[in-house]
C-alpha cells in the first residue's frame, strides 16, 4: 500500500507473545533450564509445574546463581504454554506456501528457494484437498540418487559420481511420490499437546483444519518453541521491515502492519478514525473502508491527504 506523501516495505510478522530477547547465563541455576524443560514436555509429575513456579519465585541475583532476567521469560511462557492454542500460533492460510501434486520438481526447487522454508505441505488442487508435506532433504536425496551414474567407473572429481542430465525436473510431485504425513489438528487444540503429538509421531508440521474440513492454517513444532524462546533464526532468515520509508516520501506497507505502527511512522496526523473500531491492520482499513476486498491497483482514500493503493492482493486477502 502506499500513501500519497510516503511507501515503505514490510518485515516478518512478529507477535508481541514472540517479542523475547534470550541471552546465555554466565551462571545458570542449580537445576538446569534445559532439565526442566525438557521434563516439562515428557509428561513428568506436576511437581515440575511447582519447582518452576518456586524458582520463579526465589530473588536471587543472576550473578549468585539465581535466574537471568531471559530465563525468567522463558520460564513464564513454559507456565503459560498450556493456555495457547494452536489458533495463537497458526500461519494463516493465506500466508502458506504449498506446491501441488501437479508441481514439476523444477517448480518445486523455485518455489523452496523462493521461499526459503525446508517444508512445504503438498495438496491436490486446493488447499482443501491436502496430501502431506514436501521435505527439501527428501527432494535432495532424490535428485541425487537420479543423478549418480548407474555404472561403476573409476575416475576422479565429482562429476564421475552424478550426471545432472539424468535428472528429469519435467516430473511432478505425484510421480515421484516424495510428500510425506502431516498432522491435521483442530485450532482449539492446546499448543502444549500438539507439540507432545509432533514428538511422539516424529512429523514436525501440522494443518489446522475448520468445523468443514478445510485448511485453514499450518503450524511446526519451530512456530509452538518460538511461543517459549522468542523467535528463532537461521542465517537464511531476512528482516524485512513491516513499513518503509520510500525516497520520495510515500510509504510501501505490508497490511499486516498494525494501524498505530503506522501513523507512529507516518505521522503527520494520519488517523483512520471510526476504522479503527473494526480492524487492527492496514490491510483491515482497506476492507472496512469500501466493505469489500479491494483489487490490486486500486487507490482508496480513508485519510484526508493521502491515498492508499494497493500494490498486491488477491481473492483473499489485501497483502501490501
Amino acid at each position: 500500500m502506499s500513501d500519497k506523501r510516503s511507501e515503505n516495505s514490510a518485515p516478518a510478522q512478529t507477535t508481541e507473545s514472540r517479542a523475547l530477547i534470550l541471552a546465555p547465563s554466565a551462571n545458570p541455576p542449580a537445576r538446569g533450564m534445559l532439565d526442566w524443560f525438557l521434563d516439562f514436555f515428557r509428561g513428568k509429575p506436576s511437581d515440575i509445574r511447582e519447582e518452576l513456579t518456586d524458582a520463579l519465585s526465589e530473588e536471587t541475583p543472576a550473578q549468585e546463581g539465581g535466574l537471568s532476567p531471559a530465563e525468567r521469560a522463558m520460564m513464564n511462557n513454559i507456565l503459560r504454554l498450556n493456555e495457547v492454542r494452536v489458533s495463537d500460533v497458526m500461519v494463516p492460510r493465506g500466508d502458506i506456501e504449498s506446491v501441488d501434486l501437479s508441481t514439476s520438481l523444477a517448480e518445486v526447487l523455485d518455489a523452496f528457494e523462493r521461499c526459503g522454508h525446508s517444508r512445504m505441505p503438498v495438496c491436490h488442487e486446493t488447499m482443501d484437498d491436502p496430501r502431506g508435506m514436501i521435505h527439501i532433504r527428501d527432494l535432495l536425496a532424490y535428485l541425487t540418487q537420479s543423478a549418480r551414474k548407474k555404472t561403476r567407473i573409476k575416475a576422479k572429481g565429482a562429476g564421475a559420481l552424478l550426471d545432472l542430465k539424468q535428472i528429469d525436473l519435467a516430473q511432478t510431485v505425484a510421480q515421484t511420490k516424495l510428500w510425506r504425513p502431516v498432522l491435521f489438528v483442530p485450532a482449539s487444540m492446546p499448543a502444549a499437546d500438539l507439540m507432545a503429538q509432533m514428538q511422539a509421531k516424529r512429523i514436525q508440521m501440522a494443518l489446522v483444519i475448520d468445523e468443514y474440513g478445510g485448511t485453514d492454517g499450518l503450524v511446526s513444532l519451530e512456530d509452538i518453541v518460538e511461543m517459549i524462546v522468542g523467535d528463532i533464526e537461521d542465517e537464511h532468515d531476512e528482516d524485512e521491515p513491516l513499513i518503509e520509508r520510500r525516497p520520495d516520501g510515500s510509504f510501501i506497507v505490508d497490511a499486516r502492519a498494525e494501524i498505530d505502527d503506522v501513523a507512529a511512522m507516518v505521522g503527520n496526523g494520519f488517523a483512520v478514525g471510526d476504522h479503527a473500531d473494526d480492524v487492527d491492520t492496514i490491510g483491515g482499513v482497506a476492507v472496512s473502508a469500501l466493505g469489500r476486498l479491494p483489487l490490486k491497483g486500486e487507490i482508496i482514500t480513508v485519510v484526508p491527504g493521502y491515498e492508499l493503493e494497493v500494490l498486491d492482493a488477491d481473492t483473499r486477502r489485501v497483502k501490501r
